[in-house]
């Protein structure tokens, strides 16, 4: 694999953007899911809670349990996660397929009450209404990207007066790229 400025140059040829790496998870990951529009309550409520859970740890740390926590919080159904009791909490705490913090794994169930009592839809239209107006330049550099913005700043407060917990303005961010609200997919990365 050859580096050329932020971008990797793989071994199947093809550029991606500097951040993922050489492991085939995140390889996968960058180049089906990163960035593409994602909608759907469950599916931006399961984003949300593993970037939240990614906080202060690599995004890889986290692809690799996805798998664990989505059976652990039952595939992220709102309702569902919301209706897990204190001996769920004390149970995932002995779950080594998860991050083991309590103040995510109840801020997850937290968030699963709020989202649970929100009509359909409501979530995925709150979270996109965030978007960007006008699409910024693209960027040319890993040091072009931001780590927040005045949108992600925005939800973030915005979430964080619903109640929402580990939903700071660079977990925001990490959001937006990841659900498509923003593409950062680097200049002559093959996604951009």
């Amino acid at each position: 694999m050859a580096e050329r400025s932020n971008l990797i140059i793989a071994d199947d040829g093809v550029a991606r953007c500097g951040w993922v790496g050489n492991d085939p998870e995140y390889l996968a990951y960058h180049d089906d899911e990163w960035g593409f529009p994602l909608h759907g309550d469950r599916a931006l409520f399961e984003k949300m809670s593993l970037e939240g859970f990614q906080a202060g740890l690599s995004w890889i740390t986290i692809l690799r349990r996805r798998d664990g926590f989505r059976e652990v919080f039952h595939d992220f159904e709102p309702a569902v996660v919301a209706a897990m009791t204190p001996d769920d909490v004390e149970a995932l705490m002995l779950d080594a397929r998860i991050i083991r913090n309590r103040a995510k794994i109840i801020s997850t169930i937290s968030n699963a009450a709020i989202v649970a009592e929100l009509p359909d839809g409501a979530l995925d239209e709150l979270v996109w209404s965030f978007a960007p107006a006008a699409r910024p330049q693209r960027p040319r550099s890993l040091a072009d990207l931001p780590s927040s913005t005045p949108e992600s700043i925005a939800l973030s407060k915005t979430l964080r007066g619903m109640g929402f917990g580990f939903v700071g303005p660079t977990t925001m961010y990490a959001l937006m790229q990841s659900g498509g609200l923003v593409d950062d997919h680097l200049e002559g990365c093959f996604r951009a």
